[in-house]
């Protein structure tokens, strides 16, 4: 059924409602599979409703879904979802039906397969492209024991654009796994699938024949019925004369209608009698049974709970702040081009591809080849910007440092989704990048205290002659006013931005990083308040190079440093400060505030701050218990 409205109340489910296990919906006839479908499509609807999260994937692979549990005997045999966007109807067949609304909520659900949260989440994911290695790994590993079953990894048509799928798929073939590959093609990752991938994809269709199996597990062709392709990309497709994934060595069935259940229930059964490495390729739709989700794919990718508007605010949000400088800059220099790995509308880029098409570059999901194509650019004399999240650049690391910094080149890096993250979870935490490129030569790296500060520094990586990036938090900024015309921030350089209490001798230095700033100022000025202590309140801005000046000028008359920073204590911002001190053979006592060395579960990015004592009150207790202890040693 299609349906125009996310229902506010549970929908009636008799069917979904007794299957608390998969085999239980193994004991259902296939006729009753149409049901199991339309009830779980229901239930997701009102579930995302009432939690939030990823909407479009889950409701394109409903089907799917139910066939796959249907067919194999799950938990022994392996299912591995790729990146996670569409477990939500694999989580509500596995025993978690009713905690579905919790889902991305403090002490709820995972937003993603976690192996800690079920025995059935057989691989713990977030980042695409990873389910066909771990399913060969999977498949190895059995075949090694003596001890076989099926593996299946399903992945996206956006996800099979990352190199690592075709060396998974390259290595399944050298060691003729018994692996299947299910390829939703859906023309989506989160925006439109772009690249020479999609258009082979493309070509695939165009040829209008299907790859298929009977119940003897014999091969024909056949017409496919007529379907929908959305490919921006299509028209521009030719017939191919091979198939790419026969030509790797797979053996190819398809393309299938992702959304009949009854042929997938088919197509399944006959080629779990077949070895070796298979791909079944099938056509689905991103938001399938959702009107206005089947419409505007992009926009209901994830969508927030029903009924809780955000709070009003003006300030933009800091992609926003990204997006803007980006247009601005490029108005002022023909020579930047813009790099994305399949983020255009999360780093807010969209106006920019609008304005300057020939100027920005979609990648896909290939965060390695996005910077070392930014190397290339720069070689030739031009001034790439590279948008990427925080735990996205961990993929390209070896390329930052090989192709970009140990070349000086000019490449400028926006790093979005930097600290916490909230709901998405330790997957998509920005927690290590100070860690990872402050040890790299020739780069600079800052992080701003508010949207203006933000666009100042973007223009500052900009004209810095080398590698340089600025790393901002996820969501809002504080609703400073920005300032339009770009001024140049001295590399290197902090400022103090508060001084309380100067009256007094003891004074103590609160070293404050990018995000942290404001909540370090809150608690500064509380914690002075209430004592006969100078405190002093510096935005460090730099976090290579560290403003050391600035170190030497404060531990004349400091009695104690404390740093502040959203992200991991261990080798950070903080860590970089005791470097310099021990090294100047500045002794004073320093308390470093940042994340512990764990992963933090999903919450609300409030609640995780709180958690890690990195909100104004934590901080301000933290402040309090080290002058305590400081005193108490004397």
């Amino acid at each position: 059924m299609l349906y125009t409205e996310i229902p506010t109340q549970r929908p009636v489910t008799p069917l979904l409602d007794a299957i608390d296990h998969p085999k239980q919906l193994r004991e259902l006839e296939q006729s009753q599979l149409d049901q199991v479908a339309d009830e779980l499509r229901q239930f997701i609807l009102y579930a995302a409703g009432q939690s939030g999260g990823h909407f479009g994937a889950n409701l394109g692979v409903v089907e799917l879904t139910v066939a796959l549990h249907y067919c194999f005997n799950t938990p022994n045999d392996r299912l591995i979802w790729d990146v996670g966007h569409q477990a939500y109807p694999h989580k509500a067949l596995t025993g978690r039906r009713d905690q579905l609304i919790t889902i991305r909520a403090k002490d709820g659900l995972a937003a993603f397969p976690l192996r800690e949260e079920s025995e059935f989440d057989t691989f713990g994911v977030g980042h695409s492209s990873t389910a066909i290695s771990a399913g060969l790994g999977m498949a190895l590993a059995r075949r090694y024991q003596n001890d076989p079953c099926d593996v299946v990894s399903i992945i996206g048509d956006g996800a099979m654009t990352a190199g690592m799928a075709f060396e998974a798929m390259n290595d399944a073939v050298a060691h003729n796994a018994d692996l299947m590959v299910v390829l939703n093609d859906n023309d989506m990752s989160i925006s439109c699938s772009t690249g020479g991938f999609a258009k082979h994809l493309a070509a695939i269709w165009e040829r209008g024949e299907s790859v298929n199996i009977n119940d003897q597990g014999e091969v024909f062709v056949q017409p496919y019925p007529e379907w929908s392709y959305n490919s921006r990309l299509h028209s521009s497709a030719t017939d191919a004369a091979d198939n790419l994934f026969k030509a790797i060595g797979f053996d190819y069935f398809g393309p299938f209608d992702g959304h009949d259940v009854q042929g997938l229930v088919q197509v399944f059964a006959a080629l779990k009698k077949r070895k070796g490495p298979r791909l079944v390729h099938i056509y689905t739709k991103k938001g399938k049974g959702f009107a206005p989700a089947e419409s505007e794919q992009i926009k209901y990718h994830a969508i927030s709970k029903l009924n809780t508007a955000a709070a009003a605010t003006r300030a933009p949000k800091y992609s926003d702040v990204f997006g803007q400088w980006l247009c601005d800059e490029a108005a002022q220099d023909k020579r930047l081009l813009a790099i994305t790995p399949a983020m255009s509308e999360g780093s807010g880029m969209v106006k920019f591809a609008q304005d300057y098409p020939e100027r920005f570059f979609d990648v896909a999901i290939a965060e390695q080849h996005a910077v070392t194509l930014a190397a290339g650019m720069a070689c030739e004399g031009l001034k790439p910007v590279v948008a990427i999240y925080s735990t996205f650049l961990q993929r390209g690391y070896d390329q930052l440092v090989h192709d970009v910094a140990l070349q000086n080149l000019d490449v400028t890096f926006g790093i979005d989704r930097a600290g916490l993250v909230g709901e998405d979870g330790p997957t998509h935490a920005g927690a290590y990048d100070y860690a990872y490129m402050r040890t790299i030569p020739n780069l600079v790296l800052m992080a701003p205290k508010d949207e203006n500060e933000c666009r100042q520094m973007l223009h500052t990586a900009y004209l810095y002659k080398g590698p340089a990036a600025v790393r901002y938090p996820r969501g809002n900024g504080l609703g400073v006013d920005i300032q339009q015309n770009m001024v140049e921030i001295p590399i290197g350089q902090a400022e103090i931005v508060a001084s309380f209490n100067e009256q007094y001798d003891d004074s103590i230095s609160v070293l404050a990083f990018g995000s942290r700033v404001q909540a370090a100022l809150e608690a500064a000025e509380s914690f002075a308040s209430k004592h006969e202590i100078a405190v002093r309140v510096v935005n460090m801005r730099f976090i290579k190079p560290l403003d050391t000046q600035i170190l030497d000028q404060l531990a004349a008359n400091t009695q104690l440093f404390i740093t502040v920073e959203e992200h991991a204590v261990m080798a950070g911002a903080g860590s970089a400060v005791n470097e310099y001190l021990a090294q100047a053979q500045i002794v004073k006592p320093v308390l470093n505030l940042g994340l512990a060395d764990r992963f933090m579960a999903q919450a609300t990015h409030g609640q995780m701050l709180q958690q890690s004592g990195l909100d104004a009150q934590g901080i301000e207790k933290s402040i309090n218990q080290a002058w305590n202890a400081l005193e108490q040693s004397v």
